[in-house]
């Protein structure tokens, strides 16, 4: 007999009840912008809601949209760029996907705002989850994923000493203000503000980061770290990603955000028939 999986509460939103605990789920990523490290952003709106629907496709359980690369060297855009870029995107999609679950991928509370009057869902922010930006997912009921990140790769002790209290304190703040706990996901940033030792080091130590209680996601997706280690460029660095994905599973990671949905659901699938005792439709 299988074993029950212990679950956590839900990710409801759009009609679907996202059970945490009761399998992985896949975050597809939609880069609308004309330099992504990966070489996979598309600024044509067109052309990029076309993408989305075939992340949906492929197996996406969340899109996550993002109008700013957020590579090494970066220029951030203004804000006027990033709506300019976002919510047509997501406003298409939404017409095409009523029911798919969008998130906007931003750190400004007015991308924020303009991307949920588009049709996004909640919110993914590489930078914490400050008082403003927090009360305007509030006032839309949005759920968030909360990122580390720091200016500069530099920690005085272990880096995960750092990243899971930043991470606890602003779930913390979160479920005071009234955000549901079960809307509040963690992700420790990697590739973000982190070298590649401490990228390695976050991985070793996700166990840690579960027991928090909370939701929790990894974006390790074609991360230089993997390429340090494989000697291979962003596009092909998929098994790389396939491996963290598989061993983030196995810590107890709820959701992975990545470039390649379609090979990463069967990643997942495996995984979670190994670990959390998921079976397919019809399984005898």
């Amino acid at each position: 007999m299988q074993a029950a999986p212990h679950t956590r509460g839900s990710l409801r939103l759009r009609g679907h009840a996202l059970v945490w605990g009761l399998r992985t789920y896949i975050m597809g990523i939609v880069n609308v912008t004309p330099d992504s490290f990966s070489g996979d952003g598309i600024e044509e709106p067109a052309l990029a809601v076309a993408y989305a629907q075939t992340q949906l496709e492929r197996g996406s359980d969340i899109l996550d949209i993002g109008g700013e690369s957020t590579r090494p060297g970066h220029r951030p855009a203004s804000e006027q760029t990033e709506i300019a870029r976002l919510a047509p995107v997501i406003a298409n999609v939404r017409g095409h996907s009523p029911s798919a679950i969008l998130s906007v991928d931003t750190y400004k509370p007015a991308v924020l705002q303009a991307a949920y009057g588009a049709g996004a869902d909640m919110l993914n922010s590489i930078w914490g989850l400050p008082a403003e930006l927090l009360d305007a997912a509030l006032e839309h009921g949005m759920p968030v994923v909360v990122m580390h990140n720091k200016p500069e790769p530099h920690y005085d002790g272990d880096v995960m000493d750092e990243v899971l209290p930043f991470l606890e304190e602003a779930a913390a703040r979160a479920v005071r203000a009234g955000m549901p706990a079960e809307h509040v996901i963690l992700d420790p940033g990697i590739g973000f503000g982190k070298s590649a030792d401490d990228n390695l080091r976050v991985l070793q130590q996700l166990p840690r980061l579960v027991e928090l209680g909370f939701p929790t996601l990894i974006g390790a997706s074609r991360k230089s770290t993997i390429g340090k280690i494989t000697g291979r460029d962003p596009a092909d660095r998929v098994y790389g990603t396939a491996a963290t994905t598989a061993l983030a599973i196995a810590a107890g990671i709820d959701m992975v955000r990545v470039h390649d949905v379609l090979q990463t659901r069967d990643v997942v699938s495996v995984a979670d028939a190994i670990v959390r005792n998921w079976r397919p439709a019809g399984w005898t």
